[in-house]
């Protein structure tokens, strides 16, 4: 990734976090969050679809907007839990060069060992 565009995602993190005790009336992030984790996360969920919609459509302007809504939104939830844009980079880095497939059996081994530690 570009470092402009990790500039964007931070920019925008910025944003929304001053939003976060914001006037419910004035900002829309701010009246998210006053509506609280459902609200962000049905939300997202909309998005989510709308982006499956677009693609569905094969419209490739369509599918930018929709995913730059998903992606914000996405970003709403990050703020939610004291996360941010540079922990899904950090993932996704410790994730390059890995094989879905490798990723994926990573992932179930770790879920077993868990269950089996309960």
């Amino acid at each position: 990734m570009s470092a402009a565009a990790h500039d964007t995602l931070e920019r925008l993190a910025e944003v929304i976090a001053s939003r976060r005790g914001g006037d419910p009336d004035k900002s829309y992030v701010a009246r998210l969050f006053h509506k609280g984790t459902d609200a962000i996360l049905k939300k997202i969920g909309e998005e989510a679809t709308e982006t499956v919609m677009a693609a569905k459509d094969g419209d490739p302007q369509k599918i930018v907007y929709e995913v730059a809504d998903l992606w914000f939104h996405s970003m709403i939830a990050l703020a939610q839990f004291g996360l941010s844009p540079a922990d899904v980079l950090a993932e996704l880095e410790r994730r390059e060069g890995l094989s879905g497939l490798e990723e994926f059996a990573a992932r179930r081994a770790q879920q077993r060992e868990q269950g089996e530690s309960r």
